[in-house]
């Protein structure tokens, strides 16, 4: 399976969310919550269980032109998602 095309998915347990406290959005998980940046959050408000990878780097690409690219820095956040544990990813149905 590409990677490109494989589906991520947040972890059973864990969920973005506002944390109106904290003033940001979120990673609530059972061991405690993970504050994000506006980048962060933008990539993860498009986990929806349907856009593959390859799908979301193209609507990031698509909304932000002029940054020339993001394919490289969403491909390493969500590398680093998957190292905290926050993303999984499975193969595209």
């Amino acid at each position: 399976m590409s990677l490109d095309q494989s589906i991520p998915v947040f972890r059973r347990g864990y969920r973005l969310q506002w944390e109106e406290v904290q003033n940001c959005h979120v990673i609530l998980y059972p061991e405690g919550m993970a504050k994000l940046n506006d980048s962060a959050t933008m990539i993860l408000e498009l986990v929806d269980g349907k856009r593959s990878l390859a799908e979301i780097v193209l609507a990031l690409n698509t909304r932000f032109p002029e940054a020339g690219g993001v394919d490289d820095d969403v491909a390493d956040f969500f590398a680093a998602a998957r190292e905290q544990k926050w993303i999984i990813f499975r193969e595209p149905l």
